[in-house]
């Protein structure tokens, strides 16, 4: 993939941390998504099974009730769907502040999106991870903080071990392999994108757990997303 055929990413939202208070407060809601959720989720299913094939493995591994954290690896902004659409539970989806704007930003807090503010110190983000988690809710985290433009796995953020810390909830971790093409469907080129979910993961729950804890139990979330996704990879091949 050429990142100079990609926009250039704005790390940083220049609007203030008190814009995206009411995005946090509905997702901190008993229900923080809405009918928007399942009719989203209802125009999605058809689509990635019909033009990019979707095959999801191990979604017996994802508990059916119970607090949990979905840890994924990220290359398109179609991952969203792809990790979710074949689950029966809902998610609630941590993404990148710039997203919310007109008319997505609508879509997204009655979706069960809330905003992390990239090259912020962000607690609010990690405050409505806990909060969702703490009512025994499904929160997605994208392990790498964002879309890797390379086609390759980049490197964990320590984001994923604070919330897994913070919360002590199992920790699924999920490889999503073949999304880094998803961009072409402007050709008509659609690839065959599989979805593996691994067995859960569990730490302790460690109140102010350190910078170097964080970083530790990411990279240990991380290792198993790379042993699957290498695994896919290989029966690609």
């Amino acid at each position: 993939m050429s990142e100079a055929k990609l926009k250039p990413q704005v790390y940083k939202d220049p609007r203030p941390a008190e814009y995206f208070e009411a995005y946090h407060r509905r997702a901190r809601r008993a229900r923080g998504y809405g009918a928007t959720y399942a009719f989203v989720r209802f125009l999605m299913t058809p689509l990635t099974l019909l033009f990019y094939r979707l095959r999801s493995i191990g979604m017996e591994h994802v508990p059916v009730e119970g607090p949990v954290v979905l840890a994924c690896n990220h290359f398109s902004q179609l991952d969203h769907f792809f990790a979710g659409v074949r689950l029966r539970r809902y998610i609630q989806f941590m993404a990148k502040s710039q997203l919310f704007k007109p008319p997505l930003s609508f879509i997204f807090t009655h979706g069960g999106v809330f905003p992390v503010r990239r090259g912020y110190d962000d607690q609010e983000a990690f405050i409505t991870a806990k909060t969702i988690l703490g009512k025994d809710g499904l929160v997605l985290i994208y392990c790498e903080g964002g879309r890797s433009r390379t086609g390759e796995l980049g490197e964990p953020k320590r984001g994923v071990g604070k919330v897994a810390l913070d919360s002590g909830a199992p920790v699924v971790p999920v490889a999503i392999h073949g999304s880094a093409g998803a961009r072409n469907w402007t050709r008509l080129r659609f690839p065959r994108v599989t979805v593996e979910y691994g067995e859960p993961m569990h730490f302790e729950a460690v109140s102010d757990s350190t910078r170097e804890q964080q970083d530790e139990v990411a990279h240990a979330i991380f290792d198993q997303v790379k042993a699957l996704y290498a695994g896919l990879d290989t029966q690609s091949a």
